[in-house]
């Protein structure tokens, strides 16, 4: 069990940071919801991976419980990310609409001009 999450976080992560590197800004998005996704799988397996265990602690007999703070984390994870995923696609549309192109590089001339007011 431990070896299929760490296989999914890191394939979620590989994934994440190859979108993040694309040149248009859907992907961007796309590879930071996976980057947020692998991060939430990663928090919710700090909590210890048992099946069918309670998220409490009984203090009369020894039994297997998992910790519910990784659980409390990742449900604020999901609504931070919910948050940050709707304001970056809507600088990316208000991108959009005010190029009329979703590239996210720079033109040759712009890097000069970028050159000549920072000297």
């Amino acid at each position: 069990m431990e070896a299929l999450l760490a296989s999914a976080v890191g394939v979620l992560t590989a994934a994440g940071i190859f979108l993040i590197l694309r040149r248009r800004t859907f992907p961007v998005i796309l590879g930071l919801s996976l980057l947020t996704y692998a991060v939430n799988a990663f928090l919710f397996a700090t909590g210890r991976l048992a099946l069918n265990a309670p998220p409490v602690l009984n203090k009369y007999k020894e039994v297997v419980y998992t910790d519910p703070l990784p659980q409390a984390l990742v449900l604020t994870a999901i609504v931070i990310s919910f948050g940050m995923t709707a304001v970056i696609v809507m600088i990316a549309l208000s991108a959009y609409l005010s190029s009329r192109d979703d590239r996210i590089d720079m033109s040759a001339q712009d890097s000069v001009d970028a050159a000549g007011e920072d000297a």
